[in-house]
């Protein structure tokens, strides 16, 4: 038997329960089906669009919304297929039409080897200098195709220990009082609260959390706090309630404000809008005490490990973040979990229309599946 014949067999008999062979269902104003399973030789790349509904308006410092546009890609190779994703909240600056057009582009079928995922992916990455997101959903569907032929799941591929996931955040935006209060009930099973700030009641949305439970929470303000001053004022305020970090607290661009905060704070501060992919992450240093790392903006697992990787050289926490995501991307960046400080992987439990199970929350904690590649059965 044959490395190609022995790798296909294994994977047709660990993942054969889980994949579609005909119609799934995604809801009603949306396509009906995922295309049939592809079983040529070279890669077979499929995409369409799916728009993400929101249990609650997601409101942020600068923003608001009740859907969150996406995009669903299955890569099929020899009879198996990997599913990925592409989530676009308004502030990646990309859109169904500017991924759908990325796609697009992306010509797999040259490739007849999907092991060569270095190979495969930096074609990807040479196609454009932005369109991370679009990068994202290729990258995600390669490695869910790769580990389900090798069938094993990537933090096993990978070496790490599931058991060292740490908890995972659940996110309250900022809202009125009584459904602050509503989102914090349907928190309970979570041990970490992430709070949304940036505005003038900032102060309130936490009195109203702690008036209810004293879990720790996290903040993040999405660049909302323009004042230095203001911030490390705000900072010692949370200290003080019980707060773990807080994140993107000013601007990206007020690099030496933030530098100044973080040498002063009482709390750890985590870059997110300011960093995106590995380039980013050594200019961190200094300014920020740790880095969110998301898919959506490293183009994929395959960046996303070599950020957390530099990160931790470099003395920085790491904390492992999502977007509104189906459990496709967000049980993706489970795969990577075991390496982070702290989680924030609740995008899927934030929508109503979610596509698969995967990754699952048991006593507040990421626990990760033995299914292999990224760990997802459709539903």
């Amino acid at each position: 038997m044959n490395r190609r014949t022995f790798l296909r067999s294994a994977a047709l008999a660990a993942v054969a329960a889980s994949l579609p062979q005909r119609a799934l269902a995604l809801g009603s104003d949306t396509p009906a089906f995922f295309p049939d399973l592809y079983s040529g030789k070279g890669l077979k790349l499929h995409f369409r669009p799916y728009e993400l509904k929101l249990r609650h308006s997601f409101n942020l410092a600068k923003s608001s919304r009740t859907v969150t546009p996406g995009v669903q890609v299955q890569i099929d190779f020899d009879g198996v297929r990997g599913y990925g994703e592409a989530s676009m909240p308004p502030y990646l600056g990309e859109s169904v039409d500017s991924v759908m057009a990325f796609l697009g582009k992306v010509d797999l079928s040259q490739f007849t080897d999907p092991m060569r995922m270095e190979e495969i992916l930096g074609y990807v990455d040479s196609l454009s200098e932005g369109d991370n997101a679009a990068k994202a959903s290729v990258d995600i569907a390669l490695h869910d195709l790769v580990g389900r032929m090798l069938g094993k799941p990537w933090h096993v591929i990978w070496g790490y220990s599931p058991d060292l996931a740490p908890a995972t955040s659940f996110t309250i935006g900022i809202d009125t009082e009584e459904v602050v209060r509503q989102k914090v009930g349907e928190a309970a099973p979570y041990s970490v609260l992430k709070v949304k700030m940036g505005l003038d009641r900032d102060t309130e949305t936490v009195d109203v959390i702690r008036s209810m439970t004293d879990r720790p929470i996290c903040v993040d303000v999405n660049q909302g706090w323009t004042s230095k001053e203001h911030a490390l004022e705000m900072c010692h305020w949370l200290a003080e309630r019980g707060c773990l970090f807080v994140e993107q607290p000013m601007p990206k661009e007020m690099i030496d404000e933030t530098a100044w905060l973080t040498e002063r704070s009482p709390l750890p501060i985590i870059a997110d809008e300011a960093v995106k992919r590995l380039k980013d992450v050594a200019a961190c240093k200094g300014v920020y005490s740790g880095i969110n790392i998301k898919l959506m903006k490293s183009t994929g697992m395959r960046e996303a490990h070599e950020m957390i990787t530099l990160a931790r050289a470099l003395g920085m926490d790491v904390m492992l973040g999502c977007m509104t995501e189906t459990s496709c991307a967000v049980s993706a960046a489970a795969q990577l979990a075991p390496c982070a400080r702290w989680a924030d992987l609740d995008g899927n439990l934030l929508i109503t229309n979610d596509l698969f199970s995967g990754m699952r929350i048991v006593d507040g904690k990421v626990t990760l599946s033995s299914l292999p590649g990224i760990g997802i059965t459709p539903v």
